[in-house]
């Protein structure tokens, strides 16, 4: 389920970074008193009152300026705003009221976002400062005063946003359908398959690398079901990303994996294997996503036999040895080869990601297992697996209550990974275990 999105906005130097490292709890935007240091967005995640939603920051806007570092942070800022469900608009209060805050205020009124304005360095306890009321004159409702060096006020500003988060999308309805995140980096293909499948040219396609500058949803229904194809900027590494907006592309990306069902990363037969392949599946991997490698291109791979399929599978098993649950398939977006078997297993992937086992079935493997290979013994302690319970789904999510966790060791971990699989066939999807020792509560 995708998270709800909040900006957080305003002109260069008003606390805006500092204020959300506050609500992210951690230091991750850079703070310093030098306007502008923050330039592509930040993403972090917050909760507030048992719901969860991504946090960005972003660099200060200056709508007037005709410096170009400046102006495309204007243009970050807005997309910024366009992708945002709620808008924190940060001003500060030492400076008071200035003609860039109006100018941003009505530049947020014409998004038709809801917005929550945040009067921060309001650093001492009490009555605010005479000069908090002119920020009435906005017209954006009542300033919430807030100091995000201190953090006095964030509840209450989180409280304001948390009533313009949307509803929580119903189960139900997502479980009818597959979404699926077209991933991979620039150039391997993703824009041309999913115009394949909708049969029309849904999405931009080019040799340039970059064409694709947002995530794309494109419903599809076959006979496999119905699924939702997700076309996404390509990743690459952040080093080389130096264009503003692909950066924003990048993490647009990154938003589109946490939303789908499966993740179908895409990699380019004639260039093979490399680095980045490995950073974009390892975010899928890392969200718990179902996954497919998909091999693109197979058509322009020269000179082929009949053993040239098995050779590349062999060495991408090797490359993607971090997830060798990930079926492979070789297809042609050009062509249109083995495209439906790509749905086929999909449907299989979706199905194991979200793959509910019952207790008592799930204990008997244990049983099996245990019996087969014993639990591994130090200094002449054995591990003891009381018993085993699946607690959620996407990825399905083991509990072990064992008597010593020291004991679980990664190996054995993954002896009983293999078992859970064999037995249920979980194809395509990353397993979790949670171990519990006997006595914890938590």
């Amino acid at each position: 389920m995708a998270k709800p999105v909040v900006a957080v906005v305003g002109r260069p130097n008003v606390g805006k970074s500092t204020l959300f490292n506050k609500l992210i709890g951690e230091r991750r935007a850079i703070v310093n008193d030098t306007p502008g240091v923050t330039r592509d967005r930040i993403f972090g995640t917050c909760e507030w009152r048992n719901r969860t939603f991504s946090l960005v920051d972003t660099g200060g806007i200056e709508p007037e300026s005709k410096d170009i570092i400046l102006s495309q942070m204007r243009v970050q800022a807005q997309l910024a705003i366009d992708a945002a469900d709620v808008i924190i608009f940060v001003t500060d209060v030492r400076s008071g009221l200035v003609a860039t805050d109006q100018e941003v205020a009505s530049m947020l009124q014409k998004s038709g976002r809801p917005v929550v304005l945040c009067v921060n360095k309001c650093d001492t306890l009490g009555d605010p400062p005479p000069e908090f009321y002119e920020f009435y004159n906005l017209g954006l409702g009542d300033p919430i005063q807030v100091s995000s060096v201190h953090g006095h006020g964030t509840g209450d500003l989180l409280d304001a946003v948390f009533q313009y988060l949307p509803e929580e999308e119903e189960e139900e309805i997502e479980s009818e359908t597959v979404r699926i995140a077209i991933i991979g980096k620039p150039n391997v293909g993703k824009s041309s398959l999913v115009n394949y499948i909708a049969g029309e040219n849904r999405c931009i396609v080019s040799d340039i690398a970059g064409t694709t500058r947002d995530a794309i949803d494109t419903p599809v229904e076959n006979e496999f079901g119905r699924f939702i194809l997700i076309d996404t900027a390509g990743l690459r590494r952040r080093s080389k990303v130096e264009d503003t907006i692909e950066k924003y592309s990048n993490l647009r990306a990154e938003m589109a994996i946490e939303r789908a069902d499966v993740c179908a990363i895409l990699i380019d037969a004639t260039v093979g294997f490399t680095e980045q392949d490995s950073k974009v599946a390892g975010l899928a991997h890392e969200a718990g996503k179902g996954c497919v490698i998909v091999v693109n291109k197979w058509d322009a791979v020269p000179e082929k036999t009949g053993s040239t399929m098995d050779e590349y599978r062999k060495e991408l098993e090797k490359d993607f040895s971090f997830m060798p649950y990930a079926p492979m398939i070789f297809l042609s977006a050009k062509t249109g080869q083995r495209v439906d078997d790509l749905f086929r297993l999909v449907k299989v992937v979706a199905n194991s990601n979200s793959m509910r086992i019952a207790t008592g079935t799930l204990n008997d493997v244990l049983a099996q297992a245990t019996a087969r290979v014993q639990p591994p013994t130090d200094k002449g302690r054995r591990l003891k697996i009381y018993y085993m319970t699946q607690a959620s789904t996407r990825p399905p999510t083991f509990v072990c209550f064992v008597n010593s966790a020291e004991l679980f060791h990664f190996s054995y971990q993954r002896y009983l990974e293999n078992r859970i699989r064999e037995t249920f066939g979980l194809k395509g999807t990353p397993v979790r275990f949670i171990i519990r020792e006997r006595g914890d509560k938590t």
